[in-house]
């Protein structure tokens, strides 16, 4: 085996077994978050020094598992200095790991995972960071950029929740039956996170965008009574049916307006759909589900035209009531521009903007230099969609803006 291939290989066993080897060992070390993270990561790159010589075990998690357990071993043997830890190390160390029984109620050890990291006592994006670390190994700066924060504020949070867990001993274990719809609200968001960290052209992304899907649905048959949960499935079902026509043959990103619509999935539509009507028919309407009744006006268009715009605008009224926030603005603000013109949009987006709360996100500004070129104002549209472009996180979205500069 190749370098490469290996490390093609390794990467597809990261983005489905990370999660499981970061939760034994949370387990193993007794909760100690930075120590489980760093073995397992020691294990991947142990595997990949020595995959590609040695040829690929038969079983290439378990490999991975014990190769994380001994770098724990080592480590905490090391860092001892009593001799009643060495000595209780040290047999820890000739003694075989205790399988994990799982007696729980919660039918998906992820899922399971997901629920045990979204302890109460820690706030939502405490809860949801640290869960995105263990289940999907996503470094700091993804994590930051999901939140639309600093990756050194992201860090700081990520820290102190360690820091909450261990000091504050939160048992991380899975909670009770009773207790797992106060939980609900961070697994949702974490799967969702999930779900958008895989939206992409990539395959090894994509794993994770249907692994959430898989789990969302394990989520929804879990908790039957729960509308969100059944909304925020709905929501994932409706994006990704678009997701054959987000990428051109050229692997060139294509906006929803050039879409070629024909393409989109029309049973994975009326799934979603469905899911959704049932969710709304309990009267709870909650932000995944507002959300999704937002993408299934999008999805069931015939064309951009043809969208129901005002019924949108309203739904990101309804939204914005009960989940306020920047993006949920300018969502707004870009749908207010279909409705009405962008005439109508515009201070919204400068009162956005002179906020500072979307200053590093280049959707603002390239909202903003769309909103401009429409009435005209050419020399301001292009300043701005220059920012959007010296702000796009990957390159195929800074591809699309200098495509869109090119043809002013």
């Amino acid at each position: 085996m190749t370098s490469e291939s290996a490390s093609e290989f390794i990467a597809g066993i990261y983005a489905d077994g990370w999660s499981r080897i970061v939760a034994t060992m949370i387990r193993f070390t007794g909760g100690d978050w930075d120590l489980a993270e760093e073995c397992a990561q020691d294990a991947f790159t142990q595997a990949l020094r020595t995959w590609p010589a040695d040829g690929v075990p038969r079983q290439p998690l378990a490999w991975l598992t014990a190769a994380a357990r001994n770098r724990a071993v080592d480590r905490m043997r090391r860092a001892s200095t009593e001799s009643a830890k060495i000595r209780a190390w040290a047999a820890l160390e000739q003694a075989q790991p205790v399988p994990y029984t799982r007696d729980s109620e919660i039918p998906d050890e992820r899922l399971e995972l997901m629920f045990t990291c979204c302890h109460p006592a820690l706030n939502l994006d405490a809860q949801v960071a640290l869960t995105l670390r263990a289940l999907a190994g996503m470094s700091t700066a993804d994590i930051a950029r999901a939140f639309l924060v600093p990756e050194r504020t992201m860090g700081q949070r990520i820290f102190r929740a360690k820091q909450k867990v261990a000091h504050a001993v939160i048992p991380l274990r899975v909670p009770p039956a009773h207790l797992l719809p106060e939980r609900l609200p961070g697994v949702l968001h974490v799967l969702y996170l999930l779900y958008n960290e895989g939206y992409g052209d990539q395959e090894h992304k994509a794993q994770l965008s249907r692994e959430a899907i898989r789990l969302a649905r394990v989520l929804a048959a879990l908790m039957p009574d729960e509308p969100e949960a059944h909304g925020m499935l709905a929501l994932m079902l409706l994006h990704d049916a678009r997701r054959p026509s987000r990428v051109d043959a050229g692997g060139e990103l294509v906006t929803l307006r050039d879409q070629d619509r024909s393409r989109w999935d029309r049973d994975q539509i009326a799934e979603g759909g469905a899911i959704l009507e049932r969710a709304l028919r309990r009267r709870r309407a909650g932000p995944f589900q507002i959300q999704a009744a937002i993408a299934a006006c999008h999805a069931t268009a015939p064309s951009t035209a043809q969208t129901d715009w005002p019924q949108i605008v309203g739904l990101y009224e309804q939204l914005a009531r009960v989940a306020p926030s920047a993006i949920v603005d300018l969502n707004h603000a870009v749908a207010l521009s279909m409705a009405q013109g962008p005439e109508a949009a515009l201070p919204l987006i400068e009162a956005i903007a002179q906020s500072g709360r979307l200053d590093g996100y280049y959707l603002l500004h390239a909202t903003r230099a769309d909103l401009l070129h429409r009435l005209g104002r050419t020399a301001e549209a292009d300043a701005c969609l220059r920012t959007a472009l010296a702000l796009a996180p990957t390159e195929a979205e800074r591809r699309l803006l200098s495509q869109r500069l090119a043809a002013r």
